[in-house]
């Protein structure tokens, strides 16, 4: 994923004629942090990974997408997970935004007492998401949420919003992002 992410942060900035420096101070991530990213040896959080893509005002899934082919198994076991709250939430892209499609679709785990915040995402960004266990809390725009298994919540993406696993359970969750 590294790789990846590598290859495509250096292809958009360079497609957006940015340099480094310039698109450090577009993102907030430090030049020597973006050098290190686009040599493949950084391992970026989901977090950074957001400010970089705000910062080239492009969807997030851009930085990660993966050749493409006209069908596709994915196999979880497969993908290296984004990892936040010191690997208690791990965030797997299992079919990244592309210019045609404008979703992503992911799935998460979050193990108990697990947190994460999100930074905005892009202007217009709705959020899906769908519980298959466990007990997760969602805050946005100063109000709360507690969504259980079976449960599903649609929701404003590109405000500041926190997940937070309130059970005793790891939760399992599936998120569609939309990005008009």
């Amino acid at each position: 994923m590294n790789q990846i992410v590598a290859h495509n942060i250096k292809l958009l900035r360079e497609k957006n004629k940015l340099s480094i420096d310039e698109l450090s101070k577009l993102s907030g991530v430090s030049k020597s942090m973006l050098a290190q990213i686009e040599r493949g040896d950084g391992n970026p959080t989901v977090s950074t990974l957001w400010k970089i893509s705000n910062g080239m005002k492009v969807p997030f899934d851009a930085l990660t997408v993966r050749q493409k082919s006209p069908y596709e198994i994915v196999k979880l076991s497969e993908i290296q997970p984004l990892l936040e709250d010191e690997g208690k939430v791990k965030n797997y892209s299992l079919f990244p935004d592309d210019e045609n499609r404008r979703f992503a679709v992911y799935y998460l785990e979050l193990a108990p007492g697990s947190y994460w915040r999100s930074e905005p995402h892009l202007r217009g960004t709705i959020e899906f998401i769908t519980i298959f266990c466990g007990k997760l809390e969602i805050q946005s725009d100063d109000k709360s949420f507690i969504v259980t298994k079976d449960d599903s919540i649609r929701f404003k993406g590109d405000t500041i919003h926190s997940y937070r696993n309130v059970g005793n359970e790891k939760i399992a969750l599936h998120m569609i992002l939309y990005n008009p």
